[in-house]
């Protein structure tokens, strides 16, 4: 359905249609080229205040949510190979999952992106169990995560949540919302289901803040999903 084809049938419903952005362009149009720029899930009121500026009326964030509805309505009816998701708290355009081999071939360079299988299961532990300290990650796999937990800080899927309130206060690990990004997830509710005994797993702690609970940086870049971030272990 068309931008003008929305109005039409949403004046004929005697509801009123989108109101267009600062400089005229119709909602729909706008929202999917900001989209396209995108490389970051953006929270629909962000979306809606930064289309308003310098606009007539201001835009309202279920305007936003109703205009990707509408996109993706048209992505589906015309088969194309993308649409709107909402992952990390916001909006963004992905690629659909059917087409990640294709794009697997050409990128040459996902390699240096990809985890290792001992950072995977780390990091499983860590979404399944946060906030969790580094003695109980190395209790659970049997071996040292010194430097697979540094590996994750780095590339921002983990951070420090704070210190626990007991002996020699270690430091609690918790993950991001780049995290969520990466693996498609809105929020850590859309974790699958854990075999684990929910007896099993980590329970409430008194946890003191950190001095800094920003995630750690480095110079390494930044994973970059093929659809929906999902980083293929190795072998």
């Amino acid at each position: 359905m068309s931008d003008d084809g929305a109005r039409a049938s949403t004046e004929a419903n005697g509801t009123t249609a989108p109101k267009p952005p600062a400089g005229g362009l119709p909602l729909d149009s706008t929202l999917e080229a900001v989209l396209i720029t995108l490389d970051r899930p953006t929270p629909a009121a962000k979306l809606a205040e930064a289309l308003s500026a310098g606009g007539a009326d201001p835009i309202e964030p279920d305007a936003i949510e109703a205009a990707a509805d509408r996109l993706n309505a048209q992505y589906t009816k015309w088969k194309r190979a993308f649409r709107i998701e909402r992952v990390g708290g916001g909006l963004r355009l992905m690629t659909l999952p059917d087409f990640a081999p294709a794009i697997a071939c050409v990128r040459k360079s996902r390699d240096s992106g990809r985890l290792s299988r001992a950072a995977l299961e780390t990091l499983a532990i860590v979404a399944y169990r946060q906030p969790a300290t580094r003695a109980e990650l190395e209790a659970i796999r049997g071996v040292a995560c010194g430097e697979v937990l540094r590996s994750l800080l780095d590339r921002k899927l983990l951070m420090i949540k704070g210190r626990a309130e007991e002996l020699g206060r270690p430091m609690l690990y918790g993950t991001t919302k780049h995290f969520l990004d990466q693996f498609g997830l809105a929020s850590l509710k859309d974790l699958p289901p854990s075999a684990e005994p929910e007896g099993a797993r980590g329970c409430p702690r008194a946890v003191a803040p950190a001095e800094d609970e920003t995630p750690a940086t480095s110079a390494e870049p930044e994973l970059k999903p093929l659809r929906t971030g999902v980083v293929q272990p190795e072998g």
